[in-house]
């Protein structure tokens, strides 16, 4: 039998594949994995190979040992913005309230008009120094939303923006729509009549120019309400959208079971979700994305309902929230690091959370696990054990990120 000829094999690795029988992390130890293209070709125990390694490759590398793991994945980030707020959090240190900030101009409002007034090319090039950042901890994949244009051009401007940073760099961009993210300056008094906006004039006019995979809403006390947030989402379905959901963060409106209830891909934040909350998450399949950076940054204290999501079966994702007013986290590898501190997962558990949990938040099925036929995304670490990911602070031990059977 003819050895097959892949394009490159990995050898002399230790594979956290993150299947989810078997285990603990799908590990195999002394392992191999090769890559045709821009797909897993094979991934096993080094004693499975079909022939020698030079017969079935045309590169071969040692790796000495390394772990890999799939490419990682930050299924939530509001990466594109204008400006900054570091000056709003020396005030709040200083005692300030949010209120207070708010009424001298700042808040989301500053965020909104530095937006607004930044051209393409400025938002390009902010966004694409925090991109690299986290890029180089090991991520292959990347949800940006917009939400700081908050009209019509701003927003699809925001969304040209990270289409373009998913086109010029070695990663994967997902988009999101997130209009109903805070009522702009100009509809003060008149939300019904934004809402009625978003609905008939951004929403269709972003899906048919194909800038969003998916759309986004802020159903909170200071956003939106859960009737609005439902215009919102049926807008979305109608005009062939996803769906997923900034839900019971500050408050329980109902948010993570309206999530469930039109079929949300997730539902994220959710400190202050119900019992009820989870069922119906449990029951439509809906991903809880855990944001632990946003409840560090606020100093937040009710944690979500980490062990109601295990015992239901509710699939648990860990991302970044990066954005500049509640979370200015650039390193998704912090965040396993909060996941794990801050709200008690299990090392697994939170890897699970940036790799096929984070997948299956964005919808995707071709990643977030190694397994012959998926993407070609992995990354390499120089680490003795996969929950070191999770046990650091502040480190970086990626060697190398694979991107589509490319290494960058």
């Amino acid at each position: 039998m003819t050895a097959p000829r892949w394009d490159r094999l990995w050898l002399n690795v230790r594979l956290a594949t993150m299947e989810p029988d078997g285990a603990a992390y799908g590990a195999i130890e002394d392992g191999a994995i090769a890559t045709s293209g821009d797909r897993i070709a094979f991934v096993g125990p080094r004693q499975d190979l079909p022939a020698a390694p030079e017969a079935c490759a045309v590169v071969v590398t040692d790796c000495g040992g390394a772990w890999i793991t799939p490419g990682l994945i930050d299924c939530h980030t509001h990466l594109v913005f204008g400006g900054e707020r570091a000056h709003e959090f020396e005030l709040r240190l200083e005692g300030a309230s949010y209120e207070e900030i708010a009424r001298a101009g700042g808040g989301i409002r500053s965020t909104v008009n530095a937006t607004r007034g930044a051209s393409e090319d400025v938002l390009f090039a902010s966004a694409r120094s925090r991109l690299r950042e986290t890029m180089a901890q090991g991520v292959t994949t990347i949800e940006i939303k917009s939400g700081y244009g908050l009209s019509t051009e701003a927003e699809m401007k925001m969304l040209r923006v990270a289409r373009r940073l998913g086109a010029e760099l070695p990663v994967d961009v997902r988009t999101s729509f997130l209009g109903a993210h805070a009522l702009p300056p100009e509809y003060e008094g008149r939300q019904s009549d934004y809402v009625k906006m978003v609905c008939d004039e951004m929403l269709p006019a972003i899906a048919k120019a194909g800038l969003a995979d998916a759309v986004d809403a802020f159903c909170e006390n200071i956003g939106f309400t859960p009737a609005e947030t439902d215009a919102v989402f049926d807008a979305a379905r109608r005009n062939g959208l996803a769906v997923k959901l900034h839900a019971d963060q500050l408050s329980d409106l109902g948010g993570a079971a309206l999530a469930a209830r039109h079929g949300a891909l997730s539902a994220d934040h959710l400190e202050h979700t119900s019992q009820d909350g989870v069922a119906a998450m449990a029951k439509a399949g809906t991903v809880a994305v855990l944001l632990p950076g946003a409840f560090y940054f606020l100093r937040d204290t009710k944690v979500p309902p980490i062990e109601a999501f295990r015992r239901a079966g509710v699939p648990m994702a860990v991302a970044s929230d990066c954005n500049p007013g509640s979370s200015p986290a650039l390193s998704l590898l912090l965040m396993l690091n909060m996941a794990c501190t801050l709200f008690r997962l299990r090392p697994e558990e939170a890897l699970a959370g940036v790799t096929r949990n984070a997948a299956r938040a964005l919808g995707l099925n071709d990643r977030g696990r190694l397994a012959v036929g998926l993407n070609a995304d992995f990354a390499l670490w120089d680490v003795g054990r996969p929950a070191e990911l999770c046990y650091w602070i502040g480190g970086n031990p990626c060697r190398s990120v694979v991107r589509r059977g490319i290494e960058r």
